[in-house]
């Protein structure tokens, strides 16, 4: 039973202006730390331009939210939503810390997550599932 929707769309420049060449060093550290675990980070940095990764990341992080229904101006960490990269390049959450204690507490078991990225943007939706 789908429980929680949510969707979100990003400009990939906007990621670009924290994260690539020019950027400052201390802004796109204090950045990537708060938002991204370090998993992801390693994931997105070995790609040859890594804002576009990145921003699908935080566009999968503000759907998993909406879909939570908690959004993330609440007390879960942006880290504690986690997009990872299945065996085939096919992308997965993985909730941590508060972010699963209120999973759990909505009965919400399984996430689908889709990503996509054209024309300077990058988007996901994520539908939350009970069994």
């Amino acid at each position: 039973m789908i429980l929680g929707l949510g969707i979100d769309v990003v400009e990939v420049a906007r990621i670009r202006r924290l994260v690539g060449e020019g950027a400052d060093p201390g802004t796109t550290r204090r950045f990537l730390e708060r938002c991204f675990t370090e998993g992801e980070r390693r994931f997105c940095d070995a790609r040859h331009d890594p804002a576009t990764p990145y921003a699908a990341r935080f566009a999968a992080k503000e759907a998993a939210s909406k879909a939570l229904g908690t959004g993330l101006m609440t007390e879960i960490p942006w880290t504690d939503i986690e997009v990872l990269t299945g065996p085939s390049g096919e992308p997965g959450l993985h909730l941590h810390g508060r972010a699963r204690a209120e999973a759990d507490r909505q009965g919400l078991t399984e996430w689908a997550l889709s990503l996509s990225h054209s024309g300077g943007h990058a988007l996901a939706v994520v539908v939350a599932t009970s069994r």
